[in-house]
């Protein structure tokens, strides 16, 4: 199977993952869905004329067909959180689309990688796995990727170093009940607990402005997409070239701190056939109550679907 890559929405955030696919130069081919047609076609168009000024990728519009030879299919179609929406009020609309959505990709392509962007992503990480149990290692959703960036990025910012350098993930949900792992940090491989001027108001402020900067970027500009973008960019190559490289994504629980019937974000191993290892996560009590607490509220919506 090649290195071609199918997004089924040309919004922001679609179009803006190809556009990054194509400065990075990670793909054979990109290949976009839209309910609108007119929409993917118009994309697509301005996509390749990117091309001379970046790597070499193929770039057109197509339908399901088009996905049968696809390595991986981004979902990043449905409607998108307005100001004042949290995730979880998108989750009727987007969970009916996804029902329509989610067959047609497995049925054009048994064995392409579906990486889950819409929310909210859990619950619909979820539901594409309750559809299709047996392919849940193919079945992921973008989950905290942005979360633990923005987190990075603050923690970079208050300490002056290259957020590179930061390895701290937030995990759970993608949304309000998400939280920080505070116990694991690291600045290098100095546990972020060294550092003095972090002090326990810090870290809450730190860790809130993390949680909420989608709502501020969503009042200033309506949505976001230029990060999650590049994130999701990031989670291709990975599997595209079988880095091995750990992400925090969303997939189902399979016991995890006692969690069972939900799909949240834990730090994974990603590979070519997508989550290829489940790591050891350790993390100390209060930061297992939050998660419990994460899933718990994770479950309540996914039990009102039924």
């Amino acid at each position: 199977m090649k290195n071609k890559v199918a997004i089924i929405g040309a919004g922001m955030v679609g179009s803006t993952t190809a556009y990054s696919l194509i400065t990075q130069n990670t793909a054979e081919e990109i290949v976009l869905l839209d309910a609108n047609s007119a929409l993917a076609q118009s994309q697509a168009m301005d996509l390749q004329h990117s091309v001379p000024f970046a790597g070499f990728t193929k770039v057109q519009a197509g339908t399901y067909q088009d996905l049968k030879d696809c390595a991986i299919v981004v979902i990043a179609c449905g409607a998108k959180q307005k100001p004042g929406e949290t995730r979880l009020d998108l989750v009727k609309k987007n969970s009916a689309i996804m029902k329509d959505v989610v067959p047609k990709v497995f049925q054009a392509n048994a064995h392409a990688v579906l990486i889950m962007v819409s929310n909210p992503v859990d619950i619909l990480t979820h539901q594409a796995i309750s559809l299709f149990p047996k392919k849940r290692d193919q079945i992921l959703g973008s989950g905290t990727i942005l979360d633990s960036a923005r987190f990075r990025f603050l923690l970079g910012q208050h300490l002056k170093i290259n957020p590179q350098s930061i390895h701290a993930y937030i995990v759970g949900e993608h949304g309000d009940s998400e939280l920080p792992l505070w116990s694991t940090a690291t600045v290098g491989n100095i546990p972020i607990a060294r550092f003095r001027s972090l002090t326990s108001g810090v870290k809450r402020t730190i860790f809130e402005k993390a949680k909420n900067a989608a709502y501020a970027i969503i009042e200033g500009k309506q949505a976001t997409y230029y990060a999650i973008a590049s994130g999701v960019a990031e989670l291709i190559e990975t599997i595209l070239f079988d880095r091995r490289t750990v992400w925090p994504v969303s997939h189902l629980m399979d016991g995890e701190f006692g969690l069972h019937d939900v799909a949240l974000s834990l730090p994974v191993v990603l590979g070519r056939q997508g989550i290829v290892e489940r790591l050891p996560v350790g993390i100390n009590a209060t930061e297992k109550k939050q998660l419990k607490q994460s899933a718990a509220k994770l479950r309540k919506v996914i039990q009102a679907l039924r």
